[in-house]
């Protein structure tokens, strides 16, 4: 609400609730239902856990926006690519910087990537430790993990 300089009553359209119940939530009075909360956030267009974050930890998304508006660009034009993300992999994009500062649209879609190709190794490694292969496959992960935090 106060992101956006929303009224109560405006508020109260764009969530479909009564203005007097969304008053007696900020006033303290009224606890909501969780379909409420739901409705809060569709509304808004915020995810139902900013709700219950102090605002001050949610001040970095906004910041990583800002810094990075190509980004949006490149979600908008490569929709394929975002398929299945979460918010936590959108703020990590956000979050990344290239050479000299904010990521290009090239640059945004390199570390799409990686992110998915990591994401898709990730899930691969799951399977393998819940198959009848888990013991091998952990040999091989510890092998290679300990070649590299070995130190010289």
């Amino acid at each position: 609400m106060a992101a956006e300089g929303l009224s109560v009553r405006q508020v109260a359209k764009r969530t479909g609730l009564d203005a007097r119940t969304i008053r007696a939530i900020l006033s303290g009075r009224s606890k909501p239902h969780a379909r409420t909360v739901h409705r809060l956030a569709d509304g808004l267009g915020v995810k139902v856990d900013e709700f219950f974050v102090d605002p001050a930890q949610l001040l970095y998304r906004r910041f990583d926006r800002q810094t990075n508006p190509l980004v949006a660009e490149a979600i908008e034009t490569h929709r394929a690519l975002f398929v299945g993300w979460t918010e936590a992999d959108f703020d990590e994009l956000h979050s990344r910087v290239g050479m000299g500062g904010a990521l290009t649209v090239a640059g945004t879609l390199t570390a799409v990537r990686r992110m998915n190709q990591k994401r898709e190794l990730h899930a691969k490694l799951d399977l393998l430790l819940e198959s009848s292969h888990a013991e091998v496959a952990a040999g091989i992960l510890n092998v290679l993990y300990d070649k590299v935090v070995a130190i010289p």
